[in-house]
């Protein structure tokens, strides 16, 4: 007889309270979590193009926009037109939004402490390939009103 995991369930609700966890603390390092998702992103690739960073970062355009809007006005990021694509937008780091990315490394290593106590790394390493084969089973599709 199969056990019944309720995963999608599991999934629901353990990534509401990880949200409300993260967000009655504000932020991370002085960022919102999907901020310093985008700060993450635009340490490796910095001056990416708006629509290469909401593919990374499984948003859509208009949930990028904002995004990037709301960081902006703070400081962390600096919109450019392309210089090569007028019709296109890049984003870039700040001095402000390094100093973010390094706070936000810092909060992470703590959030992460917190989420694998009491669990081996084996046991760690099959939840961390589980989820990641979601990205395969389950990939975005342009339009889709869940990524915003």
């Amino acid at each position: 007889m199969a056990t019944d995991h309720r995963l999608v369930y599991l999934l629901n609700v353990g990534h509401r309270r990880l949200q409300r966890w993260t967000q009655s603390r504000t932020s991370v390092g002085g960022v919102t979590a999907a901020q310093a998702g985008l700060l993450f992103y635009l340490e490796k690739k910095d001056g990416a193009l708006m629509s290469e960073v909401a593919a990374g970062l499984d948003l859509s355009a208009s949930g990028l926009s904002g995004l990037a809007d709301r960081m902006e006005h703070a400081g962390l990021v600096t919109r450019q037109v392309d210089e090569a694509d007028r019709r296109v937008w890049r984003l870039w780091l700040t001095a402000k939004g390094r100093a973010a990315v390094r706070r936000s490394r810092d909060g992470l290593v703590d959030l992460n402490a917190r989420l694998t106590e009491g669990f081996s790394k084996a046991e760690i390493d099959v939840v961390a390939r589980w989820l990641g084969s979601l990205q395969d089973k389950f990939p975005s599709a342009e339009g889709d009103p869940g990524l915003e």
